[in-house]
């Protein structure tokens, strides 16, 4: 699956304070990198992927489906990554919208995840079998620990926005998601305008 990235944008001096300017439409100044995920970057994530198929026959490939800015001013132990992730709202069959979702490389790295603008849910998982599904609203954060696995989804009609920070040496494991063929649950329309989550009937396990 394809990553949009943008690249790295002129750098800013490493050794001072730096100010950022965040957008609750998503996006932040002074960004370091942007990357974007399209519809046909999404081959295979939704469980229904004939549902996949025809939402991109019938919208495009080339729609958009999430961005995430990020500023990295620093490398080492002790740095931090800041950045903003704009999901935009939408359905694949029953599915919300997701992220791809990762867990760090170094594994046992937390991050904080704050909501800027909508309503979403944010989707945690870990090896040995634990789950929860957490929304967030305007004001609303979740501090995820390390060993988690973690992934955005916007629930709502209007994107979702959330300003993230982790360590700059975490790194991310997308592939342990693919490997174990999605995730453990899905999160679902309820059929009442709200949602839920559903066992993922294909999910295979997560391998440490």
């Amino acid at each position: 699956m394809a990553t949009h990235d943008l690249g790295v944008l002129p750098a800013f001096d490493l050794d001072i304070p730096t100010l950022l300017d965040i957008s609750r439409e998503g996006g932040i100044g002074g960004r370091t990198r942007r990357y974007e995920k399209f519809a046909g970057d999404m081959g295979g994530v939704y469980r229904d992927g004939d549902a996949w198929r025809a939402d991109v026959e019938a919208r495009g490939s080339d729609r958009l489906v999430y961005w995430v800015d990020d500023h990295r001013y620093q490398e080492g132990p002790g740095a931090l990554v800041v950045g903003t992730s704009t999901l935009l709202p939408g359905r694949v069959g029953d599915e919300f919208a997701f992220t791809r979702g990762h867990l760090h490389e170094v594994a046992d790295r937390a991050e904080l995840y704050y909501c800027l603008k909508g309503r979403g849910v944010l989707l945690l998982e870990t090896i040995d079998g634990r789950s929860e599904a957490i929304e967030l609203s305007p004001g609303k954060a979740v501090d995820v620990p390390g060993h988690w696995i973690h992934r955005s989804v916007n629930v709502g009609d209007e994107p979702f926005v959330t300003l993230f920070c982790y360590a700059a040496d975490a790194g991310q494991n997308y592939a342990i998601i693919g490997d174990a063929n999605g995730m453990k649950s899905l999160v679902v329309t309820d059929g009442a305008g709200g949602w839920t989550t559903v066992p993922n009937s294909d999910h295979r396990g997560y391998r440490a």
